[in-house]
């Protein structure tokens, strides 16, 4: 058999019994066995607050033990294939298409073992703000806007028009936009987006062709399941109301429809999307839940309440990333122990984000094993 094939088979069986031992499949299955069995008994249904628990449990372990078990069965048949192959050469032309697939099975499910936080596997919650730069960084923002659109597309998620949120900025760009990204897993991809995003270019607003520098901040958050309750007191914060720009017409600019809650802890959460000053409550709530059970979850409770908001200053020295257009061309990750970068910056701003999110999901679960270890 060809050296190589026989190389990928016995590294793609290898690289498959570590990730089992790395995600401690051994034991997930056993806590499925149990969810299972107490989903078996009479009274499941009794407490139907515990057995929606026991589902979102199960469906948690299930999102990854059942792709694991299945190309754990495939990598079982490319190995009998390739053992076939070995005492006749003619089994390698059904050998190698099995393996390729098998390899890119694995690349994806990998990718997917990495995002194991809580709510890693939940739709995401998306915020962008301009920071330095004036109407570039307005600009930037909504450029940044579009790239996330475009990525989104591309990888099969949704984002309602009903439910963005999006303030223009009066000369171009946006003062802010908040939407969500529908789909298994886009808060686990999108988690790699948090923070300060820099570009340099020769700014189309100047009279001149000196570069300008502008920023605009990431926010992410996931959106919570259902079964989570976040208790928040309405003494617990404040309300502002204001008037709403942009999309929606006269009755939007002329009522007092957008809501605004400021938490006691300075974390801020704002709705515009909707005519109803009541529903746009509802959705400002919402948010505001989840940027305060986000930083509860993260043990960032004191300081990070105060940044939360703003993601610290949203200006030079802060960035996690660089976009440059001019004099050269290139996106380069600044975040220490990601060493990530191209000159394709058209592409990634077309929603070509995948390598700088993949980079971000390994060095994070690089991390996380080596805490582990100490």
């Amino acid at each position: 058999m060809n050296p190589d094939l026989r190389r990928r088979t016995d590294e793609l069986c290898t690289r498959l019994t570590q990730l089992r031992d790395s995600l401690d499949v051994r034991g997930k299955t056993s806590a499925r066995d149990q969810l299972e069995a107490k989903q078996a008994e009479p009274d499941f249904w009794n407490n139907q607050e515990k057995a929606k628990g026991v589902i979102t449990q199960l469906k948690v372990l299930n999102s990854l033990l059942k792709p694991y078990e299945e190309l754990t069965a495939a990598a079982s048949d490319i190995t009998a294939m390739a053992e076939l192959a070995d005492e006749d050469a003619a089994f390698e032309a059904e050998l190698e298409p099995a393996l390729v697939k098998a390899e890119h099975r694995y690349e994806a499910f990998e990718l997917q073992a990495m995002m194991s936080g809580k709510h890693d596997s939940c739709s995401a919650i998306v915020s962008i703000k301009p920071g330095a730069g004036g109407t570039d960084a307005c600009d930037w923002a909504n450029i940044m806007f579009r790239a996330y659109q475009r990525w989104a597309a591309t990888h099969g998620f949704d984002i309602p028009k009903d439910e963005i949120d999006i303030e223009p900025n009066l000369e171009a760009g946006v003062q802010s936009v908040s939407f969500k990204i529908v789909g298994p897993y886009a808060y686990g991809y999108m988690q790699s987006e948090i923070g300060v995003h820099r570009l340099v270019r020769i700014s189309p607003f100047g009279g001149g062709d000196t570069r300008q520098t502008s920023f605009a901040a990431v926010d992410v958050l996931p959106e919570l399941p259902d079964d989570i309750e976040i208790v928040v007191k309405d003494t617990d914060y404040e309300i502002q109301t204001f008037c709403t720009g942009g999309p929606g017409g006269q009755h939007q600019n002329k009522t007092q429809s957008g809501v605004r809650l400021i938490h006691k802890s300075g974390v801020r959460a704002e709705s515009r999307t909707d005519k109803s000053q009541h529903k746009n409550k509802d959705n400002a709530l919402k948010l505001l839940k989840a940027r305060l059970y986000a930083i509860e979850e993260q043990k960032r409770i004191g300081d990070a309440v105060k940044s939360y908001d703003a993601k610290g200053e949203i200006a030079f020295g802060s960035q996690i990333r660089s976009y440059v257009m001019q004099p050269y061309t290139l996106v380069r990750e600044e975040r220490d122990g990601i060493d990530v970068k191209t000159p394709a910056v058209n592409d990634v701003l077309d929603g070509d984000f995948d390598q700088f999110m993949h980079a971000f999901l390994r060095h994070k679960t690089a991390r996380a094993n080596k805490t582990k270890s100490k």
